[in-house]
């Protein structure tokens, strides 16, 4: 695999960060080389959040997304503020219960998940949503294994959450 750059993005709240920390292990479980970082505004929840995760081969001496591979918004600010870090040939995840309006970008790939309403409706509990996110990024790219990110979702959840966050990781993954 190449170096392949990836943007989580929303506000927080929505497991942006969390979502950042899970693809990273995952990928580090697939034995590649990662790096991730974050950040997110001075407010505890709603604030503007990005998680950036930087997967490949070989070791990542540069820890900072150039442009993004993939880009993975989960609200209508977030990707509003980040389309275009997107690169051209790039793919473009957006959770269509949150996000209305898509700004077009030429030669970007678009994949919509209602991943809110997954959450919601689907499992009653709408704080999976990122979870969700994350089924659906594993089987859309392959860029981990579905092995790896279930192992890294147990590993990384709060304990008692297991069940409930494997049934999400499992409806995004069905869902894409």
């Amino acid at each position: 695999m190449p170096r392949t750059e990836v943007v989580f993005t929303g506000f927080g709240g929505q497991g942006i960060v969390l979502s950042g920390v899970i693809l990273a292990r995952a990928a580090l479980y697939d034995k590649k080389g990662v790096v991730q970082t974050q950040s997110y505004g001075p407010e505890a929840r709603g604030g503007a959040c990005r998680a950036e995760v930087i997967i490949s081969d070989d070791v990542v001496y540069y820890p900072f997304v150039e442009e993004a591979d993939i880009l993975v918004a989960m609200s209508q600010e977030a990707l509003d503020k980040y389309i275009n870090s997107i690169r051209k040939g790039g793919q473009l995840i957006v959770d269509s219960t949150t996000i209305t309006q898509i700004p077009q970008k030429a030669g970007v790939k678009l994949n919509k998940v209602a991943a809110t309403d997954i959450a919601s409706e689907k499992l009653g509990k709408v704080i999976v949503a990122n979870i969700v996110m994350l089924g659906a990024l594993t089987n859309l790219t392959g860029i981990v294994s579905r092995e790896a990110m279930e192992k890294a979702v147990r590993e990384s959840i709060p304990r008692g959450t297991e069940e409930i966050n494997l049934k999400a990781l499992e409806a995004g993954y069905s869902y894409s």
